[in-house]
């Protein structure tokens, strides 16, 4: 979820200690200004909605790789830009009890990743490891009606308990902070429809090592799907962008690798209905990247990933309540 930004804070760290462009052991290792992301942009591209399932258990997994360049003024020192390319595999479950609250059904949900990545020449490296795990305490989900349109609210936070390794702790794929990320769900889904837009803000604390502060990640992804006898078919895109400054730390001597940054990306989604389990496939590429406000003295200072990514995901519940017999019918006798 974090992978594309993760892919560009290793290799601007092993590139700076290869040149030995810095003055000091500290400055060798910047931190990026995370221009990553610790949930992957469009990642709830494949079914997420404002609605709510009927109460059970359920779990879905997903595996996911990304094939990319950095792009930005900081690769001018190398003329072929850097490749990196990554892969994701998450596990998550959701847990619909059947309560209500305000007038809106309640679930909660943990996800765990697990990544593999690798930047190529002249970094090369190749971490993996466990990410950090995402919580979701509760979500809410109002039903407006039968006009078909659902709101739904909610606060996750991504706990750093992740692969933590390196002088600054971002040496491979765990990060040693924590997220917290409010969201809010619009959808429509009605005749078959499903119009959704996911809003959600990714607030972190500061690194425990470094003391670096990243600021806020805004993401914003879009669905229209139709679904047709057992298939579901449609477009779907996606913007992230850091919306807030960075602040650096003593550990870094104030300096920011880069500060903001924006990507567009756009693709379309294929889902097959099989009963008991829900395949969906989909793709983005990324067709518009932009970097600013970094400390121009190291090698990769303002560069971003810009790629395009697959991913693949099979949902199914695994628990139900039983459903009430209906009662036996009274005789009656005169």
């Amino acid at each position: 979820m974090a992978l594309r930004g993760k892919l560009r804070e290793l290799a601007i760290g092993a590139v700076v200690g290869a040149l030995a462009m810095a003055a000091s052991s500290q400055a060798q290792a910047f931190e990026s200004g995370y221009p990553g992301w610790s949930q992957q942009p469009g990642i709830t591209l494949g079914g997420g909605t404002a609605a709510m399932p009927p109460p059970g258990i359920y779990m879905f997994d997903q595996l996911f790789t990304y094939q990319a360049k950095l792009v930005g003024p900081g690769t001018a020192p190398f003329p072929n830009t850097i490749p990196s390319h990554g892969t994701l595999l998450t596990n998550g479950f959701i847990f619909v009890p059947g309560w209500t609250f305000l007038g809106a059904t309640y679930d909660a949900l943990i996800v765990q990743p697990w990544e593999k990545a690798d930047v190529g020449a002249p970094v090369n490296i190749s971490p993996s490891g466990i990410h950090n795990t995402f919580i979701v305490p509760g979500e809410l989900s109002w039903k407006l009606g039968d006009s078909g349109f659902f709101i739904k609210a909610g606060l996750g936070m991504y706990v750093p308990d992740g692969t933590i390794s390196g002088p600054n702790g971002l040496g491979s794929v765990g990060n040693p902070w924590w997220t917290f990320q409010p969201n809010l769900v619009f959808s429509y889904l009605k005749d078959g429809w499903n119009l959704t837009a996911n809003f959600y803000d990714e607030i972190n604390t500061r690194n425990t090592i470094t003391k670096y502060q990243t600021g806020d990640i805004f993401h914003a992804e879009f669905t229209a799907t139709k679904r047709i006898d057992r298939w579901t078919i449609g477009p779907i895109a996606y913007f992230v962008g850091q919306v807030t400054d960075d602040k650096s730390s003593a550990f870094y001597r104030g300096a920011i690798a880069s500060n903001r940054y924006s990507l567009w990306a756009a693709g379309a989604l294929v889902g097959y209905d099989f009963g008991p389990v829900q395949l969906n496939v989909w793709a983005t590429d990324e067709f518009s990247a932009s970097v600013s406000g970094g400390t121009p003295i190291l090698p990769l200072s303002n560069t971003i990933t810009k790629g395009y990514s697959v991913f693949a995901q099979v949902s199914y519940r695994l628990w139900g309540p039983e459903q009430a017999a209906p009662s036996p019918s009274k005789l009656i006798h005169k």
